[in-house]
C-alpha cells in the first residue's frame, strides 16, 4: 500500500510542479485550487471516508467468515446506492454552484469568481466517477490488493499533466484552468477503470441492487450516517481553511494548496497507508472481546510505531528545510523565490499537527472496527469548533495586530489546524484506552525520533550553507537524501525502530 501511495503521490507532485510552472500563485490558481474542494468534498465524503469506516468492516467480517455470496450482495447494494446518491447531489451541486462558492470563497469577485464557478460545474462530474473509483478500493482493499488500488491515481494524474503540458503554451490562464478540468474528468474516468477489471474478478457476474432490506446493508447504512457526519465535519475543517484564506489576498489558497499537497503526502504514505491496511485486519478480528480486545492493542501499537518513526522525521523536515523542499518541487516558471518562503511558512504550521493527525486516523480505525462510529464524530466536532476559533484568530486579527502582510495569515490557518489535531487525538487515545486497555506509551521513542531528525536536518541546513550552487533543483538532492540517509542510519545504529527496542535501551542505562 505504501509504495502504491507513493507512486502515486510523486506523480501527484510532479503534477503540481507543472501546475505552478504555468500558474504560479495567480488568480485562475487560487480559482482551480478552490473550485477543487467542492467535488473533492464530494469524494472523499462518499468515497474513501465513508466507504472505509462503513462498508469495509461489514465486507471484510464477511469474507472473513467465508460468507461470500453475501459479500457479494452487500457490494452490489453499495455500488447502486453510491451511483443514485451521487447522480443526485451531481445534478444537484452544478446547479447550486454559485450559492456554493459563496459559501467557500467569499473572497473572490468578478472574473475570478465566474471561472470558479465554470470550474466547480465541470469538476462536478469527475467527482461521481471518483466515489465509484472510491468503491472500487474498498473491494480490494477488503481482498488485500493495496498496491493497484493506490497507484491508480497515477492515471488520473497524467491526464492532468499532459493537459497542461499541452495547452500550456497557448492559452491564456483562465482557458487553461477550464480545460485543465476537463482533463480531470478524463482522469477520473481512467481511475476507476483501470481497477473495474480486478474488481469484477471478485464479484462477477455483477448485478446493481438497489435495496436497504438486507441485515449486512442495514448495518452499513445505520454506520453510514454517524460516519458521513463525522468525515463530514473533518472535510469541512479544510474548508474553512479555505474560506478564510480568501480573504488574504491573492496567492493565499493556492499557497494553501501548494503546502497541503506536500503536508497530505507523508499523511497518505504513512498515516493513511497503516490506518487503511490495519483496518481491514482489525474488522476481521475474531474470539472474545477480551481476545479481539487484545489483537487491538497489538495492532495499534505496531501501528503507531510505524507511523511515528517516518511522520517525524517529515515534520522536523518541513519546519527545517521546507524552503529547499518547496523549492525543488515547485520552483519554476511563474513560481519564484517569495512564493517559495510563502508556502514553506504554511508548510511550517502545518507540521506542528502531523503526528496527530497520522496516529489519530490510527484510532478512528479502531473505533471503525469495533462498529463504533458516533465516538470519532463527537471529537471531529469538537476539533473543527477549535479550528474555526483558532483559524479566525490567527488568519484575520492577529497579522494586522502583529503588522504583517495579512497573506501570512495563511501560515496562522495551518498552524490552529495542527493545534486542533492534536486535541481531538488525546480524546480518541483516551476514549479507546477505556474501552480495550492502555496502548504502551511511547514519549521516549518519540522524543529519541525526535532528536535524531533534528540532528540530521541540522546537518542538511549546514550542507545547504555550503553548497556553492543555487540551483533548486539539484540542491534538494543533495540536502534531502543526506537528510534522510542520516535519520536511517543513526536510528539503525541506536537500535530504536520499535518500542522494544527503545524499552531495551533504557534498561541497560539503568
Amino acid at each position: 500500500m505504501a509504495a502504491g501511495i507513493l507512486i502515486s503521490r510523486l506523480v501527484g507532485l510532479v503534477r503540481d510542479r507543472v501546475f505552478a510552472h504555468y500558474f504560479g500563485n495567480s488568480d485562475a490558481a487560487d480559482a482551480f485550487r478552490a473550485a477543487f474542494r467542492i467535488p473533492n468534498f464530494l469524494q472523499n465524503l462518499f468515497g474513501e471516508g465513508v466507504l472505509s469506516a462503513s462498508f469495509i468492516p461489514v465486507y471484510a467480517r464477511l469474507n472473513a467468515e467465508e460468507r461470500r455470496e453475501e459479500a457479494a450482495q452487500l457490494a452490489e447494494a453499495i455500488i447502486a446506492l453510491l451511483i443514485f446518491i451521487t447522480t443526485v447531489l451531481v445534478v444537484v451541486g452544478v446547479f447550486a454552484t454559485p450559492m456554493l462558492i459563496d459559501l467557500i470563497a467569499p473572497g473572490f469577485h468578478g472574473d475570478k469568481r465566474l471561472l470558479t464557478i465554470q470550474l466547480v460545474q465541470i469538476l462536478f462530474l469527475g467527482a461521481a466517477l471518483l466515489v465509484l473509483s472510491a468503491w472500487c478500493l474498498g473491494i480490494l482493499n477488503s481482498h488485500r490488493k493495496f498496491f493497484l488500488s493506490y497507484t491508480a491515481p497515477v492515471v488520473w494524474n497524467i491526464a492532468m499533466i499532459a493537459t497542461l503540458v499541452a495547452g500550456g503554451r497557448h492559452h491564456t490562464e483562465a482557458r487553461l484552468a477550464v480545460l485543465l478540468a476537463i482533463g480531470s474528468v478524463i482522469g477520473s474516468g481512467l481511475q476507476f477503470a483501470v481497477q473495474l477489471p480486478t474488481v469484477m474478478h471478485f464479484l462477477w457476474p455483477l448485478h446493481l441492487r438497489l435495496t436497504l432490506a438486507a441485515p449486512h446493508v442495514r448495518a452499513v447504512s445505520k454506520s453510514f450516517f454517524p460516519v458521513f457526519l463525522s468525515r463530514g465535519v473533518v472535510q469541512i475543517s479544510a474548508y474553512i481553511d479555505s474560506w478564510l484564506a480568501s480573504f488574504l489576498g491573492t496567492g493565499a489558497v493556492s499557497a494553501l494548496g501548494y503546502a497541503q499537497t506536500l503536508y497530505t503526502l507523508p499523511v497518505s504514505l504513512f498515516g493513511m497507508a497503516v490506518s487503511a491496511a490495519e483496518l481491514p485486519a482489525m474488522s476481521s478480528a475474531l474470539g472474545t472481546p477480551t481476545e479481539i480486545a487484545d489483537a487491538l492493542r497489538q495492532r495499534l501499537s505496531k501501528g503507531l510505531e510505524q507511523i511515528a518513526f517516518f511522520v517525524i522525521p517529515s515534520a522536523v523536515g518541513f519546519v527545517m528545510l521546507g524552503d529547499v523542499i518547496v523549492a525543488t518541487i515547485y520552483r519554476t516558471g511563474n513560481f519564484q523565490k517569495s512564493d517559495v518562503f510563502f508556502v514553506w511558512g504554511v508548510l511550517a504550521g502545518s507540521a506542528v499537527g502531523l503526528l496527530a493527525s497520522t496516529s489519530g486516523r490510527l484510532y478512528s480505525s479502531a473505533f471503525y472496527a469495533l462498529r463504533d462510529t458516533r465516538t470519532p464524530l463527537k471529537f471531529a466536532v469538537l476539533r473543527v469548533a477549535l479550528t474555526l476559533g483558532l483559524g479566525y484568530i490567527c488568519a484575520l486579527p492577529l497579522p494586522r495586530l502583529l503588522g504583517i502582510d495579512q497573506r501570512w495569515g495563511t501560515a496562522g490557518l495551518t498552524l490552529s489546524a495542527g493545534i486542533a489535531g492534536w486535541l481531538e487525538f488525546l480524546l480518541l487515545r483516551r476514549a479507546l484506552h477505556r474501552r480495550v486497555g492502555a496502548v504502551p506509551a511511547a514519549g521516549k521513542r518519540i522524543a529519541l525520533l525526535s532528536a535524531v531528525a533534528i540532528l540530521s536536518a541540522v546537518i542538511g541546513y549546514g550542507l545547504k550553507l555550503l553548497l556553492p550552487f543555487h540551483a533548486a533543483l539539484i540542491i534538494g538532492p543533495c540536502v534531502l537524501i543526506p537528510y534522510a540517509v542520516i535519520y536511517l542510519t543513526v536510528t539503525r545504529w541506536m537500535g530504536i525502530a520499535s518500542m522494544g527496542a527503545i524499552d531495551r535501551i533504557f534498561k541497560r542505562k539503568r
